[in-house]
């Protein structure tokens, strides 16, 4: 395995690439929120936190953010999955690699680099 963080195709350091970076961290954050949302999981928000905080255990924060980046991951899966039925393409080895690096360790950086293969593609909706 190699010291150096996988880098995106046209991936830099400039404008493009935080760019990139604060969009995922927007799409992160969007799916975080959407946690509270999923069917089954719903509650009533009250002035009162004590009800649902002694009903329900919070997850820590390290899990939510896994969690969150991960739901990002397979929406991006799910969209690279459609673009190369459309088009017969398959996976670029790369790709493959990067989604592999964000899988052994799930993090914003290694997210980045994925999606950055699907921005290059014009794919990403986001």
């Amino acid at each position: 395995m190699t010291n150096n963080p996988i880098s995106p195709p046209g991936g830099s350091a400039g404008d493009g690439h935080s760019s990139l970076t604060e969009r995922v961290r927007t799409r992160v954050a969007e799916a975080d929120r959407s946690l509270d949302r999923r069917p089954g999981t719903a509650r009533r928000r009250s002035k009162s936190t004590k009800a649902t905080s002694t009903a329900r255990p919070a997850a820590s924060e390290t899990d939510r953010t896994t969690r969150s980046l991960r739901r990002v991951f397979h929406e991006l899966g799910t969209t690279h999955r459609e673009y190369r039925q459309r088009t017969g393409q398959r996976v670029p080895p790369d790709l493959r690699e990067a989604a592999h690096e964000f899988k052994r360790e799930p993090s914003l950086t290694s997210l980045v680099t994925v999606a950055g293969y699907l921005d290059e593609l014009g794919i990403l909706a986001w």
